[in-house]
């Protein structure tokens, strides 16, 4: 959420996190230093790691089950990172290729097309307090962004909510055109304040 959640989700007041859905969380955290975290592709073994930041971030307002989000790096591992520091999971982005300039469900595993691509979509991304203070997130997208392209995406989609979209402005995301009854289907599903952002990709 990009919902990117990244994002694209998210949460609390307390807390700052971001992801694809575009979702930004707040709380209080100390700084790690820069050169104790690595980036990578995600697999499996870290899907523990990545449920517990979605906890942390979001309470329970937007988790989604672990089949979801495997489905999402299962489709494009190479747009959807984890950061480490240590052992430990301090930050993730999810986001895939998608076939259709709607979001996919929440909730639920991708389906299943052989439809062409049409865009890279956000689907989430969430840092947790000790990878916060070195632009995790804007490092995430950068390495997640340069995949894309090298796919050949040349549009971006996602769902900020939550106020999220002051973040991915930064990033030059604008509000796409919706009509009102597909507004209204975006915010069933993702919160009163949903909003659905695109820019083109380089």
């Amino acid at each position: 959420m990009p919902r990117i959640p990244m994002c694209a989700h998210v949460m609390r007041k307390q807390h700052d996190a971001r992801n694809t859905s575009g979702k930004l969380c707040r709380f209080s955290a100390h700084r790690a230093p820069m050169s104790e975290l690595t980036i990578r592709q995600i697999v499996a073994d870290d899907l523990p790691g990545i449920l517990a930041v979605q906890q942390a971030c979001y309470g329970d307002g937007f988790l989604e089950p672990g089949d979801a989000l495997a489905s999402r790096w299962a489709r494009s591992p190479a747009m959807c990172l984890v950061a480490l520091r240590g052992a430990d999971v301090v930050g993730y982005l999810l986001s895939h290729a998608w076939h259709a300039w709607t979001p996919p469900k929440l909730h639920v595993p991708l389906p299943t097309t052989d439809a062409a691509d049409v865009l890279w979509f956000l689907h989430d991304m969430a840092i947790a307090p000790a990878g916060r203070g070195q632009r995790l997130g804007e490092r995430l997208y950068a390495i997640a962004s340069a995949s894309a392209q090298a796919q050949g995406l040349r549009q971006s989609r996602l769902v900020a909510v939550q106020g999220a979209d002051v973040f991915w402005r930064r990033l030059g995301y604008q509000s796409a055109d919706m009509d009102s009854a597909a507004l209204a289907g975006l915010r069933a599903l993702y919160g009163e304040d949903a909003e659905l952002m695109e820019r083109p990709l380089p």
